[in-house]
């Protein structure tokens, strides 16, 4: 038994040291939406994102043109949230949010769906809110995630959202915003994964703080994760060629 143990822990060592610093940062979503970040935050964030190449950084609505114009020459994006946290704004004006932050230049955009709504069984309000923010982004080529906030729905709720998601025309479906009362979750990210993981991106966000977590969320198909520990989740892998 002990030799077993042995032997997978050895496994899980080696498939660890396959993902590269430079691997893993490229699925990463660097979140800085804390409502006391102030420019002086944002332009150390920059810094640090840049340092490491990630993916994306995720920022608030006010701040997307001094982040863009902080990440000037670097591969980085500039995502802006969109009716955040709690993605009860009304859809012209998610809409109108959705237009300022790509005019201020957001590559990406990570919208909350109207949770209430959902839940009082308004599909077609909810998949209609979701294609107006889609509507503003298609035209400029801008990828839009939408965020489920997940704690608060039943598998077959999640299901249901993904679906309408998909429908909408969104590119991908996210956890979590990590202001509501639960995070990303395996079990979610697995029904999300199932249902639109074959045409739709999956991003887990809330509640990853070390390296075995994100990359558990990984294997399990998602291509982004939403996070802060970024700094010390990256300085725990090697950094490699690729």
């Amino acid at each position: 038994m002990k030799q077993v143990r042995r032997t997978l822990e050895k496994e899980k060592a080696s498939e660890e040291k396959m993902r590269t610093r430079k691997q893993v940062a490229g699925t990463i979503d660097h979140a800085v939406l804390k409502p006391a970040c102030t420019e002086e935050d944002l332009v150390s964030a920059c810094r640090l994102v840049k340092a490491y190449d990630v993916a994306c950084l995720c920022v608030r609505p006010t701040d997307v043109a001094s982040a863009k114009r902080e990440l000037d020459g670097s591969k980085v994006k500039v995502a802006a949230v969109v009716g955040f946290p709690h993605g009860a704004h009304r859809p012209e004006v998610k809409a109108l949010e959705a237009r300022l932050a790509i005019d201020d230049g957001a590559s990406e955009l990570d919208m909350v769906m109207n949770i209430g709504r959902f839940l009082s069984g308004e599909y077609d309000f909810v998949q209609r809110d979701i294609a107006g923010v889609v509507a503003a982004a298609k035209s400029r080529g801008v990828i839009v995630k939408v965020i489920l906030e997940t704690c608060y729905l039943s598998p077959e709720q999640i299901v249901k959202a993904c679906l309408l998601a998909k429908a909408a025309g969104a590119q991908y479906v996210k956890t979590s915003t990590g202001f509501a009362d639960g995070a990303a979750t395996p079990e979610a990210v697995a029904v999300m994964v199932k249902t639109v993981g074959d045409c739709m991106g999956v991003k887990a966000s809330g509640g990853i703080k070390d390296l075995d977590t994100l990359l558990a969320y990984l294997d399990q198909g998602c291509r982004r994760v939403g996070l802060s520990a970024t700094q010390a989740i990256l300085e725990s892998l090697p950094e490699g060629e690729d």
